[in-house]
C-alpha cells in the first residue's frame, strides 16, 4: 500500500511514560468476536479460503470479510479492457454460504491507473463512460452481496495538504470524480453503504482535518456518501488518546464508522531493545483502547470492525514493502493462537 508502507510511528511510547506492559499469555478461552453487537470482520485472499487453519479460525471468530486485495481494479480490470472476477466471486461466494457479510474494496484508488484507462486519458467523455461503466459493473455485479464498499480508497496526501492527483482526477476533476464514483456505485446498488476510506486518521491530526473538509466538500456537492472508513493501521506507540480523539471528531457527521484494517505494529521502530513481551503487552493495551474508543460511538454509528490480516504470517507488514518479517501486528501469532491483543479486544467489546 503506497504511503503507509513508509509509516513512521510515533515516539511518545508507553514504555517511555513508565507502563512498560509485559505480555500475559492467554490462559483461557476468548469468546468468539463475532458474537459482538456489531459485525467483526478480517481480510482475506482467496489461499486463504483453501487454509483448513484459516478458515477455522475465521469461522469461529467473523461475522465479515473484506477482499485484501482482489477485488481492486489491479487485479479485475485487464490489459485489455476485460474484467476478471473468478477471486472476487470466490470470496464473495464464501461469505454466503458461511453467512457473512461482505465488504467491498475498493473500485477507485490513487495508486493504481489501468492501462485501459491511461489510453483514454486524452478523451474525457470516452474516458468517463469506461469509467461509470466499470463502477457499475463492479457494485452491480455483487448488489445484494456486498453490504458496503470502500467506494474511493486514500484520497488525501500524506502531508495533509489535500486531495491527492491521479490519473482520474486529472482527468475527471478533483471533486467531480470523487461524487462520480459514489453516484455510479449508488445506482449499480442504492442498498450499499458507501464508505470513503484512508489512513493515518488517528496518528495525524493535519490529515485527518484535510479528510474531513473532503467529507464536508462531497456532502455539500450532494454526493450518496453513507459511512466513514478509519483504517487503523497504527504502532504500540502512538499516543494515548489518538484512537478516541479521532473517532470522536470523525462521528461529528453522524454517519456510520467502519475501523477498517486494524494492525498494530510491534516493529514500526529500527532499533528497538525492549523485548518482544513488552511489546506485545503494548499491543494488547493499544488494542484495549481502541476496543474502548470504538464502543464510545453511538450504537448507530459502529458500522462494523475489522481486522487487517488474520495471523502475523498473513500481515501485509511482513511483505518486502513492510516493516519486515519479525513484525507482529495481528491479533492471532502466525500458528494461529490467540494472542493478549485479542483477548484485549475481546473483553473491550463486553465478551
Amino acid at each position: 500500500m503506497i504511503g503507509r508502507r513508509a509509516f513512521v510511528g510515533s515516539t511518545l511510547a508507553l514504555a517511555a511514560c513508565g507502563r512498560g506492559a509485559q505480555s500475559e499469555p492467554v490462559t483461557g478461552p476468548i469468546a468468539p468476536l463475532k458474537t459482538a453487537p456489531f459485525p467483526v470482520g478480517v481480510s482475506v485472499m482467496t489461499g486463504h479460503l483453501t487454509d483448513p487453519g484459516f478458515t477455522a479460525i475465521l469461522d469461529r471468530n467473523f461475522s465479515q470479510v473484506t477482499p485484501e486485495w482482489e477485488m481492486k481494479m489491479e487485479y479485475i480490470l485487464q490489459p485489455d479492457g476485460s474484467f476478471k472476477f473468478d477471486a472476487p466471486d470466490a470470496i464473495a461466494a464464501y461469505a454466503r454460504e458461511h453467512g457473512m457479510r461482505l465488504h467491498g474494496h475498493t473500485p477507485i484508488w490513487y495508486a493504481y491507473e489501468g492501462p485501459s484507462f491511461q489510453k483514454l486519458a486524452g478523451d474525457k467523455v470516452a474516458f468517463g463512460a469506461a469509467y461509470d461503466a466499470y463502477i457499475r459493473a463492479v457494485v452491480g455485479r455483487y448488489r445484494g452481496l456486498a453490504r458496503s464498499w470502500d467506494v474511493v480508497n486514500e484520497p488525501i496526501k500524506d502531508d495533509a495538504s489535500g486531495p491527492r492527483a491521479s490519473l482520474w482526477s486529472r482527468t475527471l476533476g478533483e471533486i467531480d470524480h470523487i461524487v462520480r464514483a459514489y453516484s455510479q456505485a449508488h445506482e449499480a446498488d442504492p442498498d450499499a453503504v458507501l464508505f470513503l476510506n484512508d489512513y493515518y486518521l488517528e496518528s495525524n491530526p493535519a490529515k485527518r482535518a484535510a479528510f474531513m473538509r473532503l467529507v464536508e466538500r462531497l456532502l455539500a456537492a450532494g454526493c450518496p456518501l453513507g459511512g466513514i472508513g478509519c483504517q487503523t493501521h497504527i504502532d504500540i506507540d502512538l499516543p494515548v488518546g489518538a484512537i478516541g480523539t479521532a473517532l470522536k471528531e470523525l462521528s461529528s457527521f453522524g454517519l456510520p464508522i467502519h475501523l477498517a484494517e486494524l494492525d498494530i505494529s510491534t516493529n514500526m521502530k529500527k532499533f528497538d531493545i525492549r523485548p518482544i513481551g513488552a511489546r506485545l503487552g503494548l499491543q494488547a493495551e493499544k488494542a484495549a483502547e481502541v476496543a474502548a474508543a470504538f464502543m464510545a460511538l453511538p450504537a448507530r454509528q459502529r458500522f462494523a470492525f475489522t481486522l487487517w490480516g488474520l495471523r502475523d504470517s498473513d500481515s501485509w507488514l511482513r511483505g518486502p514493502n513492510g516493516t519486515g518479517p519479525s513484525d507482529l501486528p495481528a491479533m492471532f501469532d502466525s500458528g494461529g493462537a490467540p494472542k493478549p491483543a485479542l483477548e484485549a479486544l475481546a473483553r473491550g467489546f463486553g465478551l
